[in-house]
Parts: structure tokens; sequence; C-alpha cells
């Protein structure tokens, strides 16, 4: 296993300049959800790019966009992010051996991602506003201090996070019936879009799938239809109000036949207890958007039935621990004899 930039090295914009840089990224596991499917009556597996090295999908991009940023002899990167993005630019940097900044929403990133970015030693900046305006600081840096910036706006990032779409086609030997995605930048979606379509004008697929993308209702631009300047959800690597790959998105839902949809906080933290507690798959509340749409959508009667569908996790639930925390009870504490323990089991 020696990553995207060598098992696809074929699709990807590569030359004999293009540092080969690898943390072993992609070959995410594509779990069938046997217990959600019957209940569901559909076919239905999870993409788990919790597996990535850094915990998310932003590793197949971010290998592609560091590798193609040195290659063009950038001397660090940028980038605004929820978490996710700063954890991968942060490690590709420091892979590559180059310098890192990253521009965070003050007090609105989980903890477990802000330790990774510290942690691969990227000099982190937190900034009094939200995500888009972030970005719009790192956009400014990158044209104003010649910084790679290496957020969604990044082509190579798209064409990296494509690798995900081959990976599930090249597993089930076709594309699914519909593949359901968090958005929130709303890059991934579009760059699963560009991904099986590439792979049906190869000829290694006869179809693709219908876009199903879901936002949380606090953070709902793409389904409200507005840009919304104030976006709030417990699903912090979606929080973005104003997605710079909007138009991309609703091409790839428009052609795919597929459709937006929202969900609340409170169905998404449903979804990601049934996945845990059903599935054993533990992944963050953003991740588990995708098969809130998919609980949502049979309640309503709009699921069809027997359909094969692909969910995306798109980050491991150890990135925010404490949203999971808050919704089990504490550990049972007992004295050090068998007699409490025995009362405990026997409840």
């Amino acid at each position: 296993m020696r990553g995207i930039l060598f098992r696809y090295e074929a699709l990807l914009p590569l030359t004999e300049a293009t540092p080969r840089l690898s943390l072993c990224e992609g070959q995410t596991p594509l779990i069938p959800l046997e217990n959600l499917g019957r209940e569901l009556s559909v076919d239905l597996r999870a993409k788990f790019e919790g597996a990535n090295p850094t915990g998310s999908f932003k590793d197949r991009g971010m290998v592609l966009a560091v590798a193609k940023a040195i290659e063009g002899g950038a001397k660090a990167v940028v980038c605004a992010s929820t978490g996710n993005t700063s954890a991968a630019a942060a490690a590709y940097a420091a892979r590559a051996g180059i310098p890192c900044f990253v521009l965070l929403p003050a007090g609105k990133v989980a903890r477990g991602k802000l330790a990774q970015a510290l942690i691969y030693g990227a000099r982190v900046v937190a900034v009094r506003g939200n995500f888009d305006r972030a970005l719009d600081l790192a956009k400014q840096a990158s044209e104003d201090l010649g910084l790679a910036i290496v957020n969604s706006v990044n082509p190579f990032r798209l064409l990296g996070q494509q690798s995900a779409a081959w990976e599930i086609c090249d597993e089930l030997g076709e594309a699914p019936d519909w593949l359901a995605i968090p958005v929130g930048n709303a890059g991934n979606i579009s760059a699963y879009w560009a991904g099986f379509n590439r792979y049906r004008e190869l000829g290694r697929t006869a179809t693709v799938p219908a876009m199903i993308g879901v936002q949380a209702a606090g953070a709902a631009p793409l389904v409200e239809g507005h840009p919304v300047d104030e976006p709030e959800t417990v699903a912090t690597a979606i929080r973005i109000g104003r997605p710079v790959n909007a138009e991309k998105a609703r091409r790839a839902v428009a052609e795919s036949g597929g459709q937006f949809l929202a969900v609340t906080d409170e169905e998404i933290l449903a979804a990601q207890r049934l996945l845990a507690s059903r599935e054993g798959v533990f992944a963050e509340p953003a991740s588990c958007a995708s098969v809130a749409g998919l609980l949502k959508l049979h309640r309503a009667g709009r699921l069809p039935q027997g359909i094969r569908i692909a969910a995306v996790l798109t980050g491991n639930g150890l990135k925010d621990p404490d949203a999971a925390l808050a919704q089990v009870p504490e550990p049972v504490e007992i004295d050090d004899s068998w007699d409490s323990l025995r009362e405990v089991l026997s409840r």
C-alpha cells in the first residue's frame, strides 16, 4: 500500500518533477452496513474515510495539492479550516518538510482536530470570525505572500479526492445507484461526481450514481438557495455558510438526478449513535449527516427499496470525542470488590 499518487498515477496530473508524497492514504474500507441496510430495505455500504492517515477524506486531495505545490516551487502552504483540512495540510507539509499555516475559526474547532494540526507542527492562527472569513484571509495570504493555498479552491485537491469514487467502483465492479455524502464547502460531492464520470468515460463503469448531498439544517445554503451568514451546527466539519464549490455541487446533483436535503443536529447525532451501536462504526458528526439523510428519506417514504447505496463517512469519530461523550452516560464507578461488580453486572 503506497498511496493514491502510486495507485492512480495514470489518472492524476503527475510529472517527473512531482514528488511522490505518501502517508499510505486511500484504500479505505467500504463497510457493508447490514443491520441498517435491512431496516431501510437497501444494500447499504459505508465508505469509511476515517481510516485515512489523519482520519478524514482530506488526505486524498491534500497529498496531491502539497506535491504539486512543491513542484511549483512553494516554500509553505496555507489553509483555512474547520479542522480536517488543517490536520491533513499540516501532516503532508510535515512529510514534505515545508511550513504550514492554518487559519481556524476561534473557538469553533473540535479539540481532536486542533490537536492534530498543532502536533504536526503547523502554525495555527485562530480568527475571530467564521470559516468563510478565515478562507478570505487565507486567499489573501496566498496572493500577497506567495503561499500555496491548499483549500478546495485548489484544483488539485478535488482531483485527488476523485480517487474515493474510483475505489468504490473498483470494489463493487460498478457504480452504486446512489451516493449519499455530507456537504459543507461542497468540494467533495463535486470531486466524487467528477470521479464517477471519469470512470464512465474510461469504460470502467456503465453508469453513475444519483448524488444525494446532505447538509446540516443550521448550515444549509444549498438547500435553502442562499448563503447562510452565521452557520451553526454540532457538525463542525460542515459548518459553512458560503461553500466555494456551490456551483459545481449544484451541477453534480442536477446532472445526476440527485437531491440536496437538510438534517437537524438531533438527526445527525441520532445517526451517529445508531452507526456506532448497531454497526460498530464510529464517525464524527458531520460524517453521519449522510446516514441521517437516508434515514430521513426512509421515514418520508422517499427511499427506493432494493437499491445499492454508498454513504460517505468523511471523518473518524475520534476527531470530535466531546460530541460523542455528551450523548452517553458516565462510566459506573464501584468499590474494589467482587460484590460491587456482581451487583452492577446483574442489573
